[in-house]
């Protein structure tokens, strides 16, 4: 045994793919959407698709950050299949944007910060694991990544609503 404390553990990595999503969540800046980012990792790790929310921006009610990553990701390959892909968000994606995941066939969705409201990787519903489709990536929860990315993914939501409310 060497001393030097624990090797991180296999999903040490989307640490880095959840940071680039709270990068995303920034680039809402003042247009009143919520700050959420995404990521799309093609299977070497690099990213190949990136969104944010622009619903309001846009007036599109599709345009959710995980959406527009998963076409840019698309986009980018030349098809739909997003195979071996990773899917990073910084909030639990709702049912719309799971059953994008699920369609577009991605390997895995990571996600920082739950959304008990309206949540669709466990919280309220668990489309993603739901056996009767056809597809079912691997859900990873704000638990199985650092506690201080996940931390930081709620407290941009937190801080996000906090100002609305007192406006």
């Amino acid at each position: 045994m060497s001393g030097t404390g624990p090797a991180p553990g296999p999903r040490a990595g989307f640490d880095a793919a959840l940071e680039a999503a709270l990068a995303e969540a920034a680039r809402t800046g003042e247009s009143g959407d919520v700050p959420v980012g995404a990521v799309v990792l093609d299977p070497a790790g690099a990213v190949i698709g990136t969104g944010h929310n622009e619903r309001e921006a846009t007036g599109d009610p599709t345009a959710h950050a995980e959406v527009l990553a998963l076409r840019g990701a698309a986009e980018h390959l030349g098809g739909w299949r997003l195979t071996g892909c990773t899917l990073a968000v910084t909030l639990e994606p709702c049912t719309m944007c799971a059953g994008a995941a699920v369609l577009a066939r991605v390997a895995r969705v990571v996600y920082g910060a739950r959304d008990p409201k309206a949540g669709a990787a466990g919280s309220l519903w668990d489309v993603m694991r739901d056996r009767r489709l056809n597809h079912r990536p691997e859900v990873i929860p704000p638990d199985l990544v650092s506690e201080a990315v996940a931390d930081r993914c709620g407290a941009v939501l937190k801080s996000f609503f906090a100002h609305r409310r007192f406006r």
